[in-house]
Formats: structure tokens, sequence, C-alpha cells
């Protein structure tokens, strides 16, 4: 018989990236009693990567617990940013109603509505926590409407569109159920939760059912599972099956070594859990994302949502270059190779196959960021490798016609340089679909584009507004391919020789673009030195020094001027390659290179590829 359990809730904390999920977690934290008061904790504590704090972005979601008024609240911080869109879809089977955290200057923005949507699809309350009312240029009269329009446009019902809202400042640690009074605390937002978000029903009686909806991994323990319990309960050392909704002969016998629940930051072991219960499993090898662990007795799959596809992909390949192997701990094939497919542990999202040569391994994303933090994070490990340019993956009909992903692309720019953004997103296929104005003198553009469309744009975009624009994107599914994007304007510098680059030989070279590489940086013949102003790529010898029979001092080399040389982010460098170019990344170093190092045969390979153009 199916019971309520009213000492839980779980609630996700649901958002667009950067409008304060995770410092409105640390205020919860910290006034629930989590910390000791003389305790020292850092700015957005559920934040745990080191990419995740440089950037101020959640990658991964994450679970803790509070207790308040003898109630656990189990809460989980989800990422904001699209490329993580799949850590979001999943982590929302495990809650029974969501805080949707919303700027109160910038209002609903893209993601706001994708997370939503993934909420009301599952029929989940929603609590509107209106954030950063301090702000001195907040509007949260506004923005209240905002929200309201958005819940009609994405068809909720009477009970959805009757939420409460919640007025909160996440940094300062207040929260108010009436705009006009400033809070003093959180609790107004607690009780919020605890009178409007249901509790957990189930049936404690019945054969055990929990859907894992994350997957955590440890060096010491391997895979661990984390779940609601949706009936029955969990002991260690219980017998239970695993099945899955979406493949129907998966039926794998196991046996629970240990449970865990959250309390606060940490893992707590327990020796049994129930309904309503988030708790995590581990000692259980096969355990994937969307698996239900059951009773052998009963064993019944409970429905998951499918993740959505990766769109881009780019080759991850062993580093061949004159300078493989130097800085780089972890270089082979075998390392990489394992790394990648220990990342499928984790990332739901991810696609990792295996292509032609032993060297190349396929990985597919769902965006640039995506990939960007993986490689991030791998050159952190000391590992050595190469990519290449990130490529769409193209979907095909019945027909046999080609499509492509397209992107939603939402952007607030000031006024004056709306032309210029809208000519440069047309040269790439770009469609305006609206075009009104924002807030503060800017102009919100709308634009259907394909996603390679946005390949290497977001660079270019930071130029053209000079750092005031914002962009924001939004999958938005396949359409027919819309024709060649020629991605870059300008040609490469390439290396001609082999050495240390000296101030004569770049002193020369500066005239003809923009360079890359300092004095005594190593380069090597084939390898990318600076972007030539021009389209055509153009050899330079940098390591050439004056000629001996030259009368004049060789200190006067101290005299040359340099400009300083452009030095690139992973994300720069991944955004400017060129279809025949590979970026070599190791602990230390990031260098751009042509695919084919020798001249001669990257001529020829040239030749041919556009003789092959012309008679398609």
């Amino acid at each position: 018989m199916k019971q309520t359990r009213n000492d839980v809730r779980n609630v996700a904390i649901i958002a667009h990236v950067d409008h304060g999920k995770t410092t409105l977690v640390d205020g919860l934290l910290r006034q629930s009693g989590v910390f000791r008061d003389n305790q020292e904790v850092v700015e957005r504590v559920m934040d745990s990567n080191a990419i995740e704090r440089e950037r101020g972005i959640t990658i991964m979601s994450k679970n803790t617990a509070i207790t308040y008024k003898d109630i656990k609240i189990n809460i989980i911080d989800t990422p904001g940013h699209a490329d993580f869109g799949g850590e979001v879809e999943r982590v929302l089977k495990m809650v029974n109603g969501v805080i949707l955290v919303v700027d109160a200057f910038e209002g609903p923005m893209p993601q706001t509505k994708f997370v939503l949507r993934k909420a009301m699809e599952l029929k989940l309350p929603v609590v509107v926590c209106i954030n950063k009312i301090d702000r001195p240029e907040a509007r949260p009269k506004e923005v209240i409407d905002e929200v309201l329009e958005l819940l009609m446009d994405l068809g909720a019902d009477d009970k959805q569109l009757d939420c409460p809202f919640v007025f909160a400042s996440a940094k300062a640690g207040i929260s108010s159920l009436d705009l006009d009074e400033t809070g003093t605390d959180m609790k107004p937002l607690l009780d919020t939760i605890i009178n409007y978000i249901p509790a957990p029903v189930g049936d404690p009686e019945a054969a055990t059912q929990m859907l894992i909806s994350t997957i955590d991994y440890n060096e010491y323990v391997g895979r661990i599972g984390v779940g609601k319990i949706d009936n029955g309960s969990v002991k260690v050392n219980q017998d239970v099956v695993i099945v899955n909704h979406h493949d129907p002969k998966r039926l794998i016998k196991t046996k629970i070594t240990k449970l865990y629940e959250f309390i606060g930051l940490n893992k707590v072991e327990v020796q049994e859990a129930g309904i309503g219960s988030i708790v995590a499993v581990s000692g259980i090898e096969d355990l994937k994302i969307g698996d239900t662990l059951c009773s052998p007795e009963d064993p019944k799959s409970i429905p998951f949502q499918k993740i959505s596809e990766p769109t881009i992909s780019m080759n991850f390949i062993v580093n061949d270059s004159p300078l493989a192997g130097q800085e780089g701990k972890f270089v082979t094939s075998r390392h990489i190779r394992d790394r990648l497919f220990r990342e499928l542990n984790t990332d739901v999202s991810l696609r990792v196959e295996e292509t032609d040569s032993p060297d190349t391994l396929k990985v597919s994303g769902r965006g640039e960021l995506h990939l960007s933090v993986l490689i991030e994070n791998m050159r952190r490990e000391g590992f050595e490798f190469a990519v290449s340019k990130a490529e769409v993956i193209y979907h095909f009909d019945e027909n046999g016609k080609k499509l492509e992903p397209m992107e939603k692309c939402y952007i607030d720019v000031p006024e004056e340089y709306s032309g210029t953004v809208i000519q440069r997103l047309s040269e790439r296929k770009g469609e305006l679909v609206n075009m009104g104005a924002a807030n503060g003198g800017y102009s919100r553009l709308e634009f259907s584009i394909p996603s390679r469309g946005l390949i290497g744009y977001r660079g270019d975009f930071m130029t053209d507004t000079k750092g005031n624009g914002i962009m924001n994107t939004i999958f938005d599914g396949y359409a027919p391919y819309k024709g060649e994007i020629s991605y870059r304007k300008q040609g490469s510098l390439i290396s001609f020789e082999t050495g240390e680059a000296v101030t004569y030989g770049l002193f020369n070279a500066q005239e003809r673009g923009t360079l890359f590489v300092s004095p005594g940086d190593k380069v090597y013949s084939g390898m990318v030195i600076g972007a030539n102003g021009r389209g055509e790529d153009i050899e330079v010898n940098v390591c050439k020094t004056k000629h001996l029979t030259n009368t004049r001092t060789s200190s006067s080399d101290e005299s040359l001027r340099l400009t300083p040389p452009k030095v690139m982010s992973l994300e720069q460098a991944i955004e400017f390659i060129d279809t025949d170019e590979l970026l070599e990344v190791t602990p230390t170093s990031l260098r751009i290179r042509k695919r084919i190092l020798d001249p001669t045969m990257r001529k020829r390979a040239g030749f041919s590829a556009k003789q092959k153009a012309q008679n398609n």
C-alpha cells in the first residue's frame, strides 16, 4: 500500500548558467548548520572540480542534504550550461519538485526555458526563486511577469501557474516572500520547500525498485550509483537484479555491498534505507545510468528518459610531432583509450568510438565546451595527445537527405554592434528570426543557425562586440543541410624548419600577421606559429639568424621590437584550428600544427583536395 514519507523532501535547483544556483546551495548549507561556526568555507563549495571553480560553472550535478524542522531535504545542484543538459535531464527523475532560480536583472534566459521544459514534462511542481534582488539594476516585478509568460508558453497547468515566488539574495543569505520586505535568512525559502514540494510516495512493503540516475566513480570502490528508492527498501548484502527500461534483455544478478545516504557534503554509510531516500550504492561493477535495482522475485524496470544524442565530434590522436613525449606523462594510445573509456563511467552524454587507425579515437559530445572540459581535465592529469577540429554529426532521413544539428542562438548586444553580428552570423548560414529591445540599451537578436556555424565564432563575437555581447545557444533539433560555410578568413603562418624561435626570425615574420610564439620557444617544421592577415598559408623561417658575414653586431638584435605574441586559451585554440590542422595538447603547452607536417606532402594533399572539390 502506497504511503507518504513526510520526513523527506527531494528537490533539484535548476537555472540558466550564472543565475546563482550553487551560491544558493551555499547559503542553505551554511544556515542549516552543516558547517561549524568557525569553519572556513570556500565560496560555491559544491563546485568541487578545479575547472568548475575557475570558470564559475557547474559541470556535474551534485547531491547534498540538509535537515530543517526535522525534515531531511535532499538537494541536487544541476549544471546551467546547455552542453551539460544531459546531467539535468536525468537528475530530475530523482526529485519531487524543483527550485527555478532566475536572475532579478536578466530574467528568464534560453537555458531557463530548457530546464523548465524538462521539469514541466515530468509534471514537477516549481518554486520560483528570484535571485540577486540586491543588484542595483534588479527589476523583480518585470521578471515575475516574464516567468509567468514563460510558464504559459510551456503549457503550464493552473497548479503550476499558481507557483510560489521567493525573493532572495543567495550571496547575502537572505530570502523573503514579499518583495517589499528585506529578509534576514533563508527560512522563507526553506519553509516554501517544505510546504509546496510534495513528500515522496511509495510502497514500503513492495518489492525493491530504485532507479540509478547518476553514476559517480572512485578509484577505490569503482562505480557508485546514485538514485531514489521508489518502492520497498534497500539493505546492505541484499540480493538484487539489474534491469533497464530501454534494454529488455538486460538482467544481471548482483548484491548491494555498501549503501550510503547524503548528509551535508558527505556520504555516510547506512545499513538500510526506505522509500523516498536518495542513496548511493557501490560494489556493483556493470552499473549504468537508467538501470533499475529490483528484488529478484519481481524485477520491474522504471521508465527512464533517453539521454539526448551528441551533436559534435573530435578525433583524439596519439601525438606524433617532433616534440612528442617531452612534456606528458601518459602518451600512448593505450593510456588515452583507457582514460577516455573511463570517462564514460560518469559522463552519460559522451560517446567514444574506435576508428580505422589504432592511434585515433572519435569522441562525441554535446558541444565545444563539453569536449574542451574533458581535454582540460586530461592535460591536467598528465596526458599528451592531439585533437582535430570539432565537426558536427550529421543524420540522414529515410530519403537519404542530409540533416544537420541546428541551434537557437540568443544574443544580447549593444545596438551599435548589432549590424556586425547579423552580418557575421548570416555568413555562417544564420537566419535572423527575431529582433527586439533588451535591457540597458541592448538589442536582443534571435537566430536559427547550424551548430557548425557557431564553431569558432565565440572568439570573433567577443572581438566584434568589444567584450560587451552575451551569447546563449540551445539545441533546436535537426534540419536539412544548409550548404558550405567558410570558417576562417585568415591563413596560417607555418614554421619552415625545426629549432628555436629567435628574435630576428620573428621580427621578419611578424609583418605577415599575428604571432603565437616568443623568442626561445621550440618550433618544428609544419607547426603553425601565427595567423596570416590574408587567406592563404605562408611558410616562414622563425629560426633564421643574421648571416655571419653581416658586419653589424649580434647585440643589435636587442633593438628589434617584437609585438607581444597572442597567447590562446584551450577554447580559442580549438576554435582557431582549421580542418587540415591539429591542436597538440600537453600538460604545459598548446601547439597548433598542420596535420601533414612535410611541406611537399602537404602541398600534394592540398592539390588533390582541390581537384576532388572541383570534380564534385
